[in-house]
Parts: C-alpha cells; structure tokens; sequence
C-alpha cells in the first residue's frame, strides 16, 4: 500500500513538472517569429554586388511590394482585382532615385524555380504589369558570384 501511494505521489509530481514546462516554454500572445535572414544567400551575394556597382547614383531597396511600386488610377474597371494581383508579390531589388525614391529599375534574381509553370505565369504578370507602368525590369538569372562590371553594363543598357 505505501508503494503505490509513493507511485502515485511520484506520478502526480512528474505530471505537475510536465505541465509546468509546458506553460513555461509556451510563448503567450501571436504566434510570429523572427526570421533568421531577409535575404536569401543569393540574395545577398547578388546585393552585395549591387551595392557596389550603383553606389552614389542610385538608392537600393530590396524586397518592395509591387503594391508600394505601382498604384492603379481611380475609376479603373475592377479596380480591387487588379490591386489584389500585386499586393502579396515583391520585388527582389528596386534602383531608386537617391533623392526622390522613385524607382528607376526593377531587378528580379531568377533560380531554377522561374522554369515551373506556375511561377513562369507570375514572372509573365509581372513582367506585363512593370512594362504597363513603364519600370523596366532586368532578370538576372542566380549564379554563384556576378561580375561587376557586366551587372554595371547590364543596368547602364537597361537606365540608360
């Protein structure tokens, strides 16, 4: 009889201990969390380069939703629609005017994941929405280092 109220006792404390873990590592309040990173490691790389190769004459801003580069003139049929296209997709890079923040150009890093059907229809829709708005855009495909001076051709042809 004292070895099963000893159990029991023993039972009951690890259960306590269990729960009291449990509320103790449990965070209160919304569920989100730090990312680790903003940028991709080929993001990085790439901005790294970037950086570089416009500094002085153009402001860099990374990961802008089309949303904040783009806006649709009131009165357009199914205006919400077309807003609704472009709020939850981002641009990798935008060259911006260093004094005015207009953007200038848009830069997208394209992976292997550009070849699948789905995202070959997002890269069109952006494509046909940047060129509507007249912001040029260069697609750079990911490699495992950029040559500054071709990333500085490459924009020159591209700005102008």
């Amino acid at each position: 009889m004292e070895v099963l109220l000893i159990l029991v006792a023993v039972l009951a404390a690890l259960i306590i201990l269990a729960l009291l873990r449990v509320l103790v590592t449990r965070r209160p309040g919304l569920p989100y969390r730090k990312r680790d990173h903003l940028l991709t490691a080929a993001e990085r790389s790439f901005y790294g380069v970037l950086r570089r190769v416009v500094e002085g004459r153009y402001q860099v801003a990374w990961k802008v939703r089309m949303a904040d580069v783009l806006w649709i003139p009131g009165g357009t049929a199914d205006h919400q629609r077309h807003l609704n296209r472009i709020l939850a997709k981002h641009l990798d890079f935008v060259l911006c005017h260093p004094e005015s923040s207009a953007p200038i150009l848009a830069i997208e890093l394209d992976d292997s994941s550009h070849r699948e059907g789905r995202r070959r229809e997002r890269d069109s829709f952006v494509d046909d929405a940047l060129s509507a708005a007249e912001l040029p855009l260069l697609r750079v495909p990911v490699r495992r280092s950029y040559s500054p001076q071709e990333l500085a051709d490459v924009i020159r042809q591209q700005v102008g």
